[in-house]
């Protein structure tokens, strides 16, 4: 994503090349500036159309040297120019300005390091709830697959494993780090990096061997997830309880009807429902969303608790509840 400085360099020996004519046929001849500019123009394009005015003898000598030395230069800067824009370069120029202008104003985004099979199931997920998401990862064609069934991708092209491609991602404002990355060594040394880039960001990595988990939580990981493990008590409960898969399954659902779980912080209560009872904020306007559970300041969690509960500051409450009734409580709270 770096400037084209050899677009700007050739941009600059055209120029150059324009304004030793424009001088030159200035100085020697007595021209006029559309007269020099002209003259340069004619010369250096080889048009081979007469002079404007006669050519003084110091003119004609500085033209014979301009002619020689200014027509091999033009060419040469030219066709690099062209190369410019008919390789792609140009455009890929202008394409990865674009993606850095959109990380630049992302705040408390989440970034996915890895977009495979895991990696692309994440952003489905993240995107259906609205979570603003970069991507990272070095192999182009995983971006394309996407962007053949999705529109627009927030994305970084290099190696999750370099800081720099990090910090492109915006690791320091970011408020989570998920990384799909297939080798457990390789997300190790992300973590490890991330986490000093960014000591308050939430990381959550995938790991193929149980070794790993200790090293990955060691190195700052927050949560570690083994897919390998989740897929197998995934299709086991398939056989033993398939009603509650298919609920699960629901939650991850991306239609309007889904269903959805979402904790609600005291913080975003407006002002007039902060210390009051669970079934005044949940039934506050009809909202027709379900509590399911409490969290309290300690971090225990209550399931189905009791409606009259004072929910005071610190507590996060468990939300039921399909998309669009979520967003519309959402909507009445402000948030």
């Amino acid at each position: 994503m770096n400037k084209p400085y050899g677009l700007l360099k050739w941009v600059a020996i055209i120029l150059l090349i324009i304004t030793v004519g424009v001088a030159g046929f200035m100085i020697t001849s007595d021209y006029n500036f559309l007269d020099a500019l002209y003259m340069t123009v004619v010369t250096i394009a080889t048009i081979g159309y007469h002079e404007v005015q006669p050519l003084s003898e110091a003119g004609k000598i500085f033209n014979i040297v301009f002619i020689i030395f200014s027509f091999a230069v033009f060419t040469y800067a030219l066709s690099r120019l062209t190369r410019y824009v008919v390789s792609g370069e140009l455009a890929l120029y202008f394409k990865n300005r674009k993606l850095m202008h959109s990380i630049e104003h992302l705040n408390q985004h989440v970034i996915i390091c890895g977009f495979g099979r895991n990696g692309q199931q994440a952003a489905q997920i993240l995107r259906a709830h609205k979570t603003e998401f970069v991507v990272i990862d070095n192999n182009e064609a995983h971006f394309n697959e996407w962007l053949e069934d999705h529109e627009g991708l927030v994305y970084v092209q290099g190696d999750a494993l370099d800081d720099d491609t990090l910090v492109k991602a915006g690791i320091r404002k970011a408020r989570a780090l998920l990384l799909t990355l297939p080798a457990d060594a390789d997300n190790v040394f992300v973590v490890l990096s991330a986490r000093h880039l960014n000591a308050h960001l939430q990381i959550i990595t995938r790991a193929s061997l149980k070794s790993s988990i200790v090293k990955m939580k060691t190195a700052g990981a927050n949560h570690v997830v083994l897919p390998d493990q989740i897929g197998g008590a995934h299709m086991a409960t398939m056989i033993s309880k398939p009603d509650v898969i298919e609920f699960i399954n629901k939650l991850w659902g991306d239609d309007v009807d889904s269903i959805n779980i979402e904790s609600l912080d005291y913080e975003a209560l407006p002002g007039d429902l902060k210390d009051k009872t669970l079934d005044e904020i949940i039934n506050w306007h009809q909202t027709g969303v379900n509590c399911i559970g409490i969290k309290s300041h300690e971090g225990r969690f209550t399931i189905n608790p009791a409606r009259d509960i004072t929910i005071h500051r610190g507590m996060k409450i468990m939300l039921l509840g399909s998309r669009h009734q979520i967003a519309h409580m959402k909507q009445q709270f402000g948030i």
